[in-house]
């Protein structure tokens, strides 16, 4: 075979694959371009299987600037505000049809926000972490006026001094829970702060561990244990009444719990899937499964890595969909 004749079979050889990588790209490009067009109509056909409607989204704060990854959202019932801590360690608080009134920031003393609640009185409680100042984990307390008042560190029991606050709620006669890292249960503290007891329910295996707690209007508190993808839930007097969820990575079932929202009024339970990227629905008389919504995704009603949910008597819910740098706000159809 001559130098010409093999100069062009390679060229025709080189020509053939060019043709077929274009073909693939064009294939590829397709698929995308058709996954991009049907990602409405699945959105729409997801909310169409829940009673749950997208309404809006909350993405700046009073300057205009983005919310980068916020981690927790809570509405105060009494104010009728809500808070918002993202990964800039500061609290924005806004009005509750979401505009934004100030920010606590190092210059209220917040330097490191991880968690918060708000008593009857309008006391702020806030989970900060150390600093080079103050090398522990701290609740500090915050008047109506949002003045500091005092800190609360945590002392009156084996190991308290090196205990990780993570999450904390407080109940309508001002007691305090409190979740700490890898710790068996949740630490209940008085008012003052001072030691009461511990909520640990025990499975097979041992004691449990947590990484958040909430309580409802009625008084319900909700422990919720991402380990065993199970929460528990007692009454206001701290008595054990049942407790739901299943480990798993499909529809019913949790993979990574790691907050809950309570809806009193439509008997609803709502937890947030951070592995998942959804919301499961559960009934608050039996821990029953009822729905589930969201997913990976970043359109309207599609969640990335959801760490935080709130839910307002009216049923509102907001959620803190972290790594989309938003809080989206959903509200039942019913």
């Amino acid at each position: 075979m001559t130098l010409t004749c093999k100069i062009k079979k390679e060229m025709n050889n080189n020509t053939r694959i060019c043709e077929l990588c274009t073909g693939l790209q064009a294939a590829v490009i397709l698929c995308l371009f058709c996954l991009l067009l049907s990602l409405p109509s699945r959105l729409n056909a997801e909310l169409k299987g829940a009673p749950i409607a997208y309404a809006g989204s909350v993405t700046e704060d009073e300057e205009g600037d983005k919310i980068p990854f916020p981690s927790t959202v809570f509405f105060d019932p009494v104010m009728k505000e809500i808070y918002i801590i993202d990964s800039r360690s500061r609290i924005i608080i806004y009005t509750s049809d979401f505009f934004p009134l100030y920010t606590l920031d190092r210059r209220r003393a917040i330097e490191s926000p991880l968690s918060m609640s708000v008593d009857r009185e309008g006391n702020l409680y806030i989970i900060q972490s150390p600093t080079k100042e103050i090398p522990r984990h701290r609740i500090s307390v915050f008047n109506a006026c949002l003045q500091w008042k005092r800190d609360i560190y945590m002392e009156g029991f084996k190991g308290a001094e090196s205990l990780i606050l993570n999450r904390l709620a407080v109940d309508k006669n001002g007691n305090i829970y409190v979740v700490c890292l890898l710790y068996p249960g949740v630490i209940v503290l008085n008012n003052k702060g001072e030691f009461q007891e511990v909520l640990s329910p025990e499975e097979q295996e041992g004691k449990v561990t947590f990484v958040n707690v909430s309580i409802d209007e009625e008084g319900r508190i909700y422990l919720v244990s991402e380990i065993e993808g199970r929460i528990y839930v007692y009454d206001e007097n701290r008595k054990f009444l049942f407790e739901f969820g299943e480990k798993g990575g499909s529809t019913g079932k949790l993979s990574r719990p790691v907050a809950v929202g309570v809806d009193v009024p439509r008997e609803r339970i709502y937890v947030v899937d951070y592995m998942r990227h959804t919301i499961s629905a559960y009934s608050t008389k039996d821990g029953s499964y009822l729905f589930e919504f969201g997913g990976l995704g970043w359109g309207e009603g599609w969640f990335q890595h959801p760490k935080d949910i709130a839910v307002e008597p009216d049923g509102r819910i907001l959620v803190a969909d972290t790594f989309n740098d938003r809080i989206e706000i959903l509200k039942p159809k019913d």
